[in-house]
């Protein structure tokens, strides 16, 4: 039998809900540092593919501070959970947010930059949170900021503007790269071309390991449980 509410054509929508948000990191050598899980309303983003990087993600992006993301995501009364792991996420390892949403907060968002890269990052632009109680299960890419050149060179850099990679957590990373690329041609958020790398760790042009460091996509798988 139908509902009076579909007969009257009344769309029901997500009241306030209990979250819980499982981050998995699938790849072999890249960490994902601090993670920030947003539900929000359908005029918020923290990213969009094809537009150019505010200012707070390319923060995020360049250095893995979420700080900028988070003040915007709070003046836009947006229910969130910040840094779930406690520091870097593993190459491996998953870590689990509760989020409770508020009425009108109806999708979800997350970001998280990718180490060692120069503006790499694992993002998730407004999924739709569904209405009904479930387990839901998806993967998801790595993104490129678009604000710096992937020169691969690990300098201690992460500040904005500041070409370099900021650090190589794990094994592997060398010193003496000369640089892949000194420009980026695309300017805008799109889907990370992935590092390259090389085998030399006492020079050649990157100082990331071409057998550790390098990625397929999908980098992440989420599970979000709406209770």
């Amino acid at each position: 039998m139908l509902s009076a509410a579909f007969l009257l054509g009344i769309i029901p929508t997500l009241q306030a809900a209990e979250l819980e948000v499982t981050v998995t990191n699938l790849t072999q050598g890249i960490y994902f540092t601090p993670i920030i899980i947003s539900a929000h309303t359908t005029d918020t983003h923290i990213f969009e593919s094809g537009e150019m990087a505010s200012t707070e993600l390319q923060a995020l992006a360049e250095g893995g501070d979420i700080s900028g993301v988070a003040g915007m995501l709070s003046g836009s009364s947006a229910d969130m959970v910040e840094n779930p792991a406690a520091g870097l996420l593993a190459p491996g390892m998953s870590t689990i947010a509760m989020l409770s949403n508020s009425a009108g907060n109806d999708y979800l968002s997350l970001a998280a930059m990718l180490l060692p890269t120069n503006d790499g990052f694992v993002g998730l632009d407004s999924w739709e949170i569904p209405i009904e109680a479930g387990t839901y299960t998806f993967t998801l890419n790595a993104y490129d900021a678009g604000t710096e050149a992937n020169d691969e060179i690990v300098n201690g850099g992460g500040a904005l503007g500041a070409p370099g990679i900021p650090a190589a957590p794990g094994v592997g990373s060398g010193t003496g790269g000369t640089g892949v690329t000194t420009t980026e041609a695309n300017s805008v958020v799109h889907i990370h071309r992935g590092n390259l790398g090389d085998d030399d760790m006492n020079g050649g042009k990157s100082d990331l390991n071409n057998t550790v460091h390098r990625w397929l996509n999908p980098v992440a798988q989420v599970t979000v449980t709406v209770k």
